[in-house]
């Protein structure tokens, strides 16, 4: 066992478990903040197995991971949108994913994505490996605002989605 097989499974270990926790109980909004963080976690573990197995067709799987995961979010907070607006966030594990979402993916990536690039080299592995943290952070940064309601613009108490103008209805058609 190599040093990044060791990392992606204490990954694993320590990132996983709560998030599948997360996800399998509690309120609608906390089970969707885990999934965003379960498929942050599964990406990094995927890149620190591409690299202890020498594999760099697993990387692939986690360029795949990058762009589904924040899109597979969107997709949750728009189909929940009416369920996610009409309860607010009580729950304190959801305000604590809420909050640390952004940071934990503003330095979890790098922290993982960086010794991954000194590893392979100039050349396209490593391109490869700073399009998925880009995408990662990025995907991050949008889907944890989709599910706070945080977007630029809106004011306190606006449903996401629907501007001051909009009648009740409008935004349902």
């Amino acid at each position: 066992m190599n040093g990044w097989l060791l990392a992606a499974a204490l990954l694993l270990l320590v990132g996983f478990a709560p998030t599948v926790w997360g996800a399998a109980s509690g309120p609608v909004r906390r089970r969707v903040m885990a999934q965003n963080l379960a498929t942050l976690v599964a990406c990094l573990a995927v890149l620190l197995l591409a690299q202890g197995y020498a594999r760099p067709s697993y990387v692939d799987l986690g360029l795949v991971l990058a762009v589904l995961g924040p899109a597979g979010t969107l997709v949750y907070a728009r189909l929940l949108a009416d369920e996610l607006a009409g309860q607010p966030v009580r729950d304190r594990v959801a305000r604590a994913l809420d909050r640390a979402m952004t940071p934990l993916a503003a330095l979890s990536v790098p922290l993982v994505v960086l010794p991954l690039c000194v590893a392979a080299g100039p050349g396209r592995a490593m391109v490869k490996l700073l399009v998925i943290g880009v995408l990662l952070v990025g995907g991050n940064i949008v889907s944890s605002r989709a599910l706070s309601g945080r977007w630029a613009g809106e004011k306190a108490g606006q449903q996401p989605g629907r501007h001051p103008g909009d009648k009740a209805g409008a935004a349902d058609e």
